[in-house]
């Protein structure tokens, strides 16, 4: 069973605490993370790229000069790619680059993320954040004080707008409510800071992780 370091929400240091089997079950399947992953970056491309061939390129309908006895190369078009203003050789078109994976894959990604994070101990547990107002300078004191190393997925018991605002305009800081991250943001993330409460009330899935997870797709 893994375990994670306990803070509390002003950042002072608790007991460890064991992390629910139901999601860190101990297995790590490369494949699939990669699989994630590599749709997940396919689904961010907008696909819109294009240029006009010299069939789409306006004029150019007649030769600029005879073919033969000007001394000069013969030409056909003055939108032929070579000719500035021409069209484009083998141009991008539009085209939709989405790539969709099996539902069980992508549990099978997330929870291989998870349990890649707990194996190398940067998964972070916290008491529930209560924030009056959006305050900056309390996330920050907060990650220091768990000395949070790299990128820094915040996972939250539900939507919290006031943490997300607090560390919206940090680099390199994400803030989802927990069951919205994809295999991609915990792959992201050098640390994983959950709120205890988001484990302790999320239902453990069914076998083929069809409910209670709240897993979003791979193109999230």
């Amino acid at each position: 069973m893994y375990k994670a370091r306990y803070y509390k929400a002003d950042g002072e240091k608790g007991r460890t605490r064991p992390l629910p089997e139901w999601l860190f079950d101990g297995v790590v399947n490369e494949a699939a993370m990669h699989r994630a992953v590599v749709a997940y970056l396919a689904n961010q491309r907008q696909g819109t790229a294009a240029a006009k061939t010299r069939s789409e390129v306006r004029g150019g309908g007649r030769k600029p000069w005879r073919q033969k006895g000007t001394g000069r190369a013969r030409q056909g078009s003055i939108r032929a790619p070579h000719w500035p203003g021409g069209g484009v050789a083998h141009p991008p078109v539009p085209r939709d680059w989405r790539q969709r994976i099996p539902r069980k894959l992508r549990h099978l990604a997330r929870t291989s993320a998870f349990n890649a994070r707990a194996e190398a101990d940067r998964i972070v547990l916290i008491e529930a954040l209560e924030l009056e107002r959006p305050r900056t300078k309390q996330i920050v004191e907060l990650l220091n004080a768990i000395e949070a190393e790299g990128n820094v997925l915040v996972l939250t018991d539900g939507q919290k707008p006031v943490v997300y605002l607090s560390a919206r305009n940090l680099p390199g800081v994400e803030v989802r409510p927990f069951g919205e991250e994809s295999a991609y943001d915990v792959l992201w993330a050098g640390t994983v800071v959950i709120e205890r409460t988001a484990l302790e009330r999320a239902p453990a899935p069914a076998a083929d992780g069809s409910a209670g997870e709240g897993e979003v797709s791979e193109d999230a």
